[in-house]
């Protein structure tokens, strides 16, 4: 475990996690930012660079558990992210549907944002979201975060502008 809260913990993706991330990476609804739903060598792809990501970074993605059923619910975590040139520390979360609006993102961001302030020693934080998803932007200002500037990235042939939400450790 890495991470613990009220209500969940968070621990390495592994293998084992295929099916729970098809059920979050190949909904529509939830992929909507991403311009849709991922194939199966998509998920693959995605999960092979979340454990990469750990032995690069010690860090990266985690598996959101929900602690009351034991089963994984999402995904949130740190990870280094192109920005503008740069590379930059970001808290990252995906939900799968039926446990949105029930404020595991938030709780989980929270948890995720304390981490790289008193473990990884971060002077920020941030959250690059697509300037359509509302409730990631309500998540990052929940979790603290503010617009600190803007961006176009272009991804599956559409330029998609992007807000870097951002907090500072204080």
């Amino acid at each position: 475990m890495i991470l613990e809260t009220e209500r969940l913990y968070l621990r390495e993706l592994n293998q084992g996690d295929f099916p729970s991330l098809c059920r979050i990476l190949q909904d529509d609804e939830v992929m909507y930012a991403y311009e849709g739903a991922f194939t199966d060598s998509e998920v693959q792809e995605w999960l092979d660079r979340q454990i990469a990501r750990y032995q690069v970074w010690s860090f990266g993605l985690w598996a959101v558990i929900l602690k009351e059923t034991d089963e994984m619910i999402g995904q949130c975590g740190l990870t280094m992210q192109p920005w503008k040139g740069e590379e930059v520390l970001e808290v990252g979360y995906l939900f799968e549907r039926r446990h949105w609006r029930r404020g595991y993102a938030t709780e989980a961001a929270k948890a995720c944002k304390q981490h790289a302030f008193n473990v990884l020693q971060a002077d920020e934080v941030c959250s690059i979201i697509r300037d359509t998803n509302i409730p990631s932007q309500r998540v990052a200002l929940r979790n603290g975060m503010t617009v600190a500037d803007s961006s176009v990235k272009h991804y599956r042939g559409v330029d998609m502008p992007h807000d870097r939400y951002v907090a500072y450790r204080g």
